[in-house]
């Protein structure tokens, strides 16, 4: 199957095309900001209640009759852009697909080879987000704003988070293996030629979060910070962003836990200690994916992220307790303990967290509701710092292809570490109501991950979608969730090159992701909660139909407290979200449960985590028959606060072959 890398065939019909949107852009861009002046979000009347002048009101006095005057003069023009644009939309393209042209950046190909040095299987990371990129007009109906910006700001946040150092730790013991952070509360690494400190300084678990602010903690600018390095970017560049640490001890060494947590000889611990702990340490560094220059933490936040994986083994020797005092400075930034994972189940096979950052080495991401051009080509550019390949611009326009007119795509974006094999997407004919005006639909992606020693292609599908939002939709919602497991299915069957005789490609995982629109508490949503579709594909929050995992949490945030001082930022945010206290004030509930807009005043009367309509679901079915997939570890996120009013979440899958180290 060939990718489209431009949204119509030809060069003619694309000149055509810009001249038609030319002609339109001046009267769309003064109705929003018109519309946009009169629906003003709950930061900026909080700014303007400060204001005795009333400068704003005066403002829009002024402003509305030149925007009304510019408006009906543009509107002849729009017309005559109309006619051009609407038949054009026949020969438009489904999507772009857009790869990252700088090959000093470009590893795809490196990440492929990495299967093969694996022996017995790998993982994969996969994150989802509603990031809420509507034109400006109508973002605010959803208290947010300034969608330009914020499409730039959501693309270095994640890319920032994604591109953190991984640090593994090994602990070989056979006799101890309960851990705590009184023993691992600081360590020292030696990195680069010349030994320097570099400072960690963190509570460590299995999989836990560090604070990671690049060499430009706290700037909003990554590009401005690139000509202040000088020479010292260049040394960087090449800088590997894992490392492994060994701690050797005796075998009758002693290491005080109060608390220990051991988990199939996996140690754990939290909690800010004094550091205390005989053995030596040692570190050395794994291949990750490289940090680019100008990449810095999660801006305008001082959270930690908590997905830098950490393993832990025990052996023989002794270590000095001032080494053990010292710090590791990553990158002469500071890293702090932000959070602890919280695995209270242990009947859990899995870890589970609220973040403050996207997972590092993210290696898929499916957004939606990226509905304006111009901020997904702002989100694009920032991705590809991090992603070398990118579907964008997914859906249709007009009438084409669909019952209804389409004035907005469908929102969908799929950015990949991993080459795109094959594309395809298919509009919902059923949408109702203001959601019949968007192209919604489902994006089913193939993408290479890796190869054989016989040079068989290892493969997985991964499906993005986003379905019917208007709440009562349940019949709509029910019929698109069977339309998208036919339109998968008949996916799989047309871009499959293998025959179960002679295998040309393995499968590895098959995972969807999306908004749903639906959560598995509400009683007003048990249709959807009963489809079939998950009887084929596993939801990791999910018990049964009905009840959620103790754990899982609500991806709805409520609206108008986006801008609170106690959720504003992805630190605060991720800690009010721990408590239940928190999550009663600042997430959206079932509508059974609480009829009111505005959750404050309510807590007592309600129950569960709150609405959680953002879903990451994977199967065992369809896979190479020798292959097992497993959920390594599961993350809502904090890393968008104020951005949007989702909270992204994350799944990372470890693919294992059954080839086990002896």
């Amino acid at each position: 199957m060939v990718l489209y890398t431009s949204p119509f065939p030809n060069s003619f019909l694309s000149v055509l095309h810009s001249f038609s949107w030319g002609l339109i852009f001046p009267c769309y861009w003064l109705a929003d900001r018109l519309v946009a002046s009169f629906v003003p979000t709950t930061y900026e009347k909080r700014q303007r209640a400060d204001d005795p002048c009333y400068f704003h009101a005066l403002c829009i006095i002024i402003t509305t009759p030149i925007y009304l005057a510019l408006l009906v003069a543009s509107l002849p023009f729009a017309l005559i852009g109309f006619l051009l644009w609407s038949p054009l939309q026949s020969a438009r393209r489904p999507y772009i697909y857009s790869r990252l042209e700088d090959k000093n950046h470009a590893n795809g190909a490196t990440l492929l080879t990495e299967w093969k040095a694996a022996g017995n299987g790998k993982s994969f990371c996969f994150g989802s987000a509603n990031v809420c990129l509507l034109p400006d007009s109508l973002a605010r109906f959803n208290n947010v704003f300034n969608t330009q910006a914020r499409a730039k700001e959501i693309g270095r946040r994640i890319r920032n988070g994604a591109s953190r150092p991984q640090i593994k730790i090994y602990i070989d013991s056979p006799t101890n293996t309960s851990i705590s952070a009184a023993s691992f509360s600081s360590l020292v690494s030696p990195q680069g030629g010349d030994n320097t400190n570099r400072t960690v300084n963190a509570g460590i678990k299995r999989t836990t979060s560090m604070e990671y602010k690049g060499d430009n903690s706290g700037s909003n600018n990554s590009e401005d910070s690139r000509e202040d390095k000088g020479g010292a970017g260049e040394s960087n560049e090449g800088e590997e962003n894992s490392c492994i640490v060994r701690i050797n001890g005796e075998d009758n060494g002693h290491m005080s836990d109060t608390e220990p947590d051991t988990v199939n000889g996996q140690a754990h611990a939290s909690g800010p200690a004094e550091p205390s702990l005989e053995g030596d340490v040692e570190i050395s560094k794994t291949p990750n994916h490289k940090q680019k220059e100008g990449d810095s933490g999660s801006l305008d936040s001082y959270s930690a992220s908590r997905e830098s994986l950490v393993k832990v083994r025990v052996g023989d020797g002794t270590v000095d307790q001032s080494t053990v005092n010292n710090k590791l400075l990553y990158k002469a930034s500071v890293m702090k303990k932000t959070s602890v994972r919280k695995k209270k189940h242990t009947d859990e096979t899995f870890d589970h967290e609220i973040s403050a950052f996207f997972p590092a080495n993210l290696d898929f991401l499916c957004l939606q509701e990226v509905f304006d051009k111009r901020a997904a080509e702002k989100l694009k550019e920032q991705l590809h710092h991090y992603f070398e390949y990118i579907v964008y611009d997914v859906g249709v326009y007009s009438c084409h292809g669909c019952c209804s007119f389409k004035f907005v795509n469908s929102g969908l974006l799929f950015a990949s570490r991993y080459p795109v094999m094959d594309a395809a997407y298919h509009c919902y004919p059923n949408g109702r109501g203001t959601d019949s005006l968007a192209s919604k639909g489902a994006l089913f992606l193939k993408v290479q991950v890796g190869s054989t020693p016989q040079d068989q292609r290892i493969v997985g599908y991964i499906s993005c979608t986003h379905l019917q939002a208007i709440a009562g939709d349940t019949t709509v919602r029910c019929e698109q969730l069977d339309m998208l497991q036919d339109w998968l299915s008949e996916f799989r069957k047309s871009t499959s090159s293998s025959s179960t005789a002679n295998p040309e490609e393995l499968v590895a995982f098959d995972v969807i992701c999306g908004d749903l629109n639906f959560d598995n508490c509400s009683s007003e949503d048990k249709l959807e909660q009963q489809h079939s579709l998950f009887t084929h594909y596993k939801d990791p929050c999910r018990i049964g139909p009905g009840e959620d995992k103790p754990w899982a949490i609500g991806t709805l945030l409520d609206p108008e407290g986006l801008y609170d001082e106690e959720v504003c930022t992805p630190d605060n945010l991720q800690k009010v979200l721990e408590s239940e206290e928190g999550r009663k004030g600042y997430l959206v509930y079932p509508t059974s449960k609480n009829h009111s807009s505005s959750q404050k005043g309510r807590k007592a009367s309600l129950k569960g985590n709150g609405r959680r309509i953002d879903y990451m679901l994977y199967t065992e079915e369809g896979l190479y028959l020798e292959w097992k997939v497993e959920v390594e570890e599961f993350s809502f996120i904090t890393q968008l606060a104020g951005l949007t009013d989702h909270l992204p979440v994350a799944m990372r899958l470890m693919v294992s072959t059954g080839e086990d180290d002896p």
